[in-house]
């Protein structure tokens, strides 16, 4: 390469395959459009002629749906950074970071699950006078205050220890989850391992100390006395009722603190819970990162965002530099507003019980959007430009001179710069500014972020995503099916807020981003509406079979063709894609599962409650994924039983749309089995409904075990399984009297 010649900070290169999947999916919508030429064309007569409708109705549907998926996978596109060309030219002009963790409930996301994910980006393989990390801390606990105090002086050691003998993953409880910490252990090199039970001891002690104080459910006397923030909770204050609470615990104004047992400097660290009053609305963690947003700007003022949920430790030391190959390319780094990473979960199981992995989302359709114009922000493990998280709009003239990075020299004292700070995280610092509107994240919508990413891109910016080999970040998904289904409910509810909202991509989108990326967004706006089109297809063909009324062509007939392609070569491609991308077939069977579950319960939750908010009968909650697991769920968990154990609504409709249809398929088969010969053809000419009937009986498994045959505290309680069998033969007995 010639001394003049470009060479790029990272590599775009499209999917393979593109070709053979336009094909495909061409001649799919043929087959769609053929079956909806048969609905049209065959409407039934009185008897069943509703029923034919809603049929009709489903189907548009899921074919309109269809068509918006496939700009996820149109055309994707995958991005390599070059993090040594990085080095070679950028190596002593890289910017400040500014690293952003959010926790807001100490019960439910641990103390010690925190600093183990602040710990793991303090030892990014940067800089560290470049490194600042921000805890914002909405529960306003001295405990996750005393927990962080505690991974301070832990870092000393750690950082120094991860950079010596090139730890990975630094989350040190991830490390040493695959480690042994004694002198005989796997490594090679003696030295580390008698560090690596050093390390480990201190680490144990620390856990031991915090464990303990979260026991008894405040800090040891002795322990408040040796730090002077803990005079915060001294006075009559509460989680909801409390002053700014900030600490800066490391910073490099304070030389005594601020290095490691080796003598360098440590990152910045600082603490913030911000000001909570009752009479103000504090918009939950999109306020928090607008708080963090000012805060920081005060003190490290970091060009580069990124911000990571508590439970969502680093995996990847190098993730920093992967980001910035994008931000500090000569000829298209100006145009990035964000870098997005995947959201994955260390404690799926192998075939991912939950279908919390979002393989298809991870691997193709993010992709997919990236290839529209760039991926939506998800609120989690990703990286911005500060200049864009406060408001700036793109022009082409804008360029960032990454050679003017100051040095942010701060000429007031630590306690100075912590007093002037506390006002930038009071209740009212927004009144009457342009926060949570144009500036900073966005307000009134459970997904704040992906509204924020919308009007970023709305604003000429383009994002990407990068899913590197090794992967940048690892959390916490549920262990359970509720707290599944509520999270899934939480999700789909704020996107279809959006969809209501000003920020609907049909219109706000409409001239600013492309079509390709409008329908992205709206892909995960419009999950929720899935529900009625999804309940639809399970209740009512599985009634018709008591009914003896087919809803389907017989399979003799020449349009049973489109609705066979149509099932064999979507169901074909799924479990490929699923399989192509790293899954199992049991875990695509899991998946499949999952898909049905949360369209049926869920999302039809969700749009019942959005209805409602509009109607003003309900307020704006947001609803925390617990992070604590109990250990027979745990064992449950890791041997992949389906975990039910309370009831609950949406529990409630999952049992009773199973019974419903075991109760069906079951007169079926004594229909099947009492009547003759001529009774058997008038059954084969239901044989789409038979089954889809039967479809639903298998996938359905794992309730009917936990009705029927388990034992053990995870399985379906009594009262709902009354309940739901009441229902369920409500229904049936009724079908077979109207």
């Amino acid at each position: 390469m010639g001394s003049g010649e470009y060479s790029p900070l990272f590599e775009t290169t499209r999917g393979r395959g593109r070709f053979i999947y336009r094909s495909f999916a061409m001649s799919l919508f043929v087959a769609i459009c053929f079956i909806w030429v048969y609905r049209f064309s065959h409407i039934k007569g009185e008897d069943g002629k509703w029923a034919w409708i809603g049929m009709l109705g489903a189907e548009l549907w899921f074919g309109f749906y269809w068509v918006l998926t496939q700009a996820l996978r149109w055309n994707l596109i995958f991005r390599q950074p070059f993090k040594n060309r990085l080095s070679q030219r950028y190596e002593n002009k890289l910017p400040r970071v500014d690293i952003f963790v959010c926790t807001a409930d100490p019960d439910i996301e641990p103390p010690m699950m925190v600093i183990n994910t602040v710990l793991s980006v303090m030892a990014y393989d940067y800089p560290t006078e470049k490194l600042s990390v921000y805890l914002s801390d909405d529960g306003g606990s001295e405990i996750t205050f005393y927990a962080l105090l505690e991974a301070s002086n832990f870092a000393k050691h750690w950082l120094p220890f991860c950079k010596r003998f090139k730890v990975e993953p630094r989350s040190p409880s991830a490390y040493f989850k695959s480690v042994v910490p004694s002198a005989d252990n796997c490594t090679t090199d003696p030295c580390q391992a008698k560090e690596l039970a050093a390390v480990k001891k201190l680490y144990d002690e620390m856990g031991g100390r915090v464990e303990n104080a979260t026991k008894l459910g405040g800090v040891p006397k002795e322990e408040r006395l040796k730090h002077r923030g803990f005079s915060r909770w001294d006075s009559d204050s509460s989680r909801r009722d409390h002053d700014t609470i900030l600490h800066i615990l490391l910073h490099v104004k304070d030389p005594n603190n601020s290095k490691d047992v080796d003598g360098f400097v440590l990152p910045t660290l600082v603490y913030l819970a911000r000001e909570k009053r009752p009479n103000y609305f504090h918009n939950f963690k999109a306020g928090a990162m607008n708080s963090l947003l000012r805060v920081s700007s005060n003190i490290s003022n970091g060009k580069i965002i990124l911000n990571v949920d508590c439970d969502m430790y680093s995996n990847n030391s190098q993730s920093v530099r992967d980001a910035l190959c994008f931000f500090m390319d000569e000829e298209k780094g100006h145009e990035i507003a964000y870098v997005q990473f995947p959201q994955l979960f260390e404690n799926a199981t192998k075939n991912d019980l939950y279908g919390c992995g979002l393989i298809s989302i991870v691997e193709v359709e993010f992709p997919g959007a990236d290839g529209c114009g760039g991926p939506l922000y998800i609120g989690s493990a990703g990286f911005h430009r500060r200049d864009t998280l406060c408001g700036m709009k793109y022009s082409d003239q804008y360029r960032n001179d990454w050679n003017s990075e100051d040095n942010h020299i701060i000429k007031a004292s630590l306690q100075e710069l912590e007093e002037k700070s506390k006002a930038l995280a009071s209740c009212t610092y927004e009144k009457n500014t342009l926060w949570g509107k144009e500036i900073g994240l966005k307000y009134g919508c459970p997904v704040e972020d992906v509204i924020t990413g919308l009007s970023i891109q709305c604003q000429g910016w383009k994002s990407v995503y990068c899913n590197p080999s090794r992967k940048a970040f690892f959390g916490l998904a549920p262990t359970n099916l509720p707290q599944t289904l509520v999270q899934h409910k939480r999700w789909s509810e704020g996107d279809l807020q959006i969809l209501l909202s000003k920020y609907s991509p049909a219109r706000y989108g409409f001239g600013r981003i492309s079509l390709g990326l409008q329908m992205c967004y709206c892909v995960y706006c419009l999950w929720a509406p899935n529900c009625l089109a999804t309940l639809y297809y399970s209740i009512i063909p599985s009634l018709y079979l008591i009914k003896g009324i087919p809803l389907f062509p017989k399979m003799s007939c020449p349009w049973f063709i489109p609705f066979a392609y149509v099932i064999i070569g979507e169901t074909t491609y799924n479990l490929l894609e699923f399989l192509f991308c790293g899954g199992t077939f049991q875990g695509w069977w899991n998946d499949q599962r999952i898909w049905l579950y949360k369209r049926t319960s869920s999302y039809l939750f969700a749009c019942i409650d959005t209805v409602l908010k509009l109607l003003g009968f309900s307020d704006l909650t947001f609803e925390i994924t617990a992070k604590v697991t109990e250990e027979d769920v745990s064992k449950r968990h890791e041997k992949e039983i389906m975990e039910f154990g309370t009831s609950s609504p949406m529990l409630t409709i999952l049992t009773t749309l199973a019974l419903l249809n075991l109760f069906c398929f079951l007169n079926v088969l004594k229909d099947a089995i009492l009547l003759e010969e001529g009774g058997l053809e008038a059954y084969e000419k239901m044989a789409l409904q038979v089954l889809l009937c039967g479809f639903l009986l298998f996938i359905n498994l794992p309730i009917y075990q936990a009705l029927f045959i388990r034992k053990d505290n995870g399985k379906l309680p009594i009262s709902l399984a009354i309940k739901s069998t009441i229902l369920a033969l409500g229904a049936f007995i009724s079908c077979n009297f109207i």
